[in-house]
């Protein structure tokens, strides 16, 4: 796991949800590591849209899975999602917003950084 992860700034990553709690590692931050094979590193606050074009493609993030401590995500949830889902997402026209303080700066070796800007929350800081 990374130790000193850093956001698409360059600055320390933030924190993108712990209610529900999200991260590969379950520590509510995109953090990633070598057993992260799908690079959960975008931290992106859910949209219906998203959520049913997810379902559509075989992920049912809006599904509970108690046997997973997992809730189930709606409209409003702030969630790190893969990058390649974002991405696919933004090509189908449903991409959710992105908070770039907490996406991980290893999205950019999938992602360009001005289709991330155009995707930012507008309450950024940076």
């Amino acid at each position: 796991m990374e130790t000193s992860a850093r956001n698409v700034f360059g600055q320390p990553l933030k924190e993108c949800s712990n209610d529900p709690v999200t991260g590969f590692f379950r520590d509510g931050c995109c953090k990633t590591g070598k057993q992260d094979f799908g690079r959960h590193l975008v931290c992106s606050v859910m949209t219906d849209e998203f959520l049913d074009f997810s379902m559509k493609s075989g992920n049912p993030l809006k599904t509970p899975m108690p046997q997973y401590n997992f809730p189930g995500l709606k409209a409003g949830d702030k969630w790190c999602l893969c990058a390649l889902r974002w991405k696919e997402a933004h090509e189908a026209g449903v991409a959710p917003k992105v908070d770039l303080e907490a996406t991980n700066e290893k999205v950019l070796d999938l992602i360009d950084m001005d289709l991330l800007l155009q995707y930012a929350l507008k309450e950024q800081n940076t």
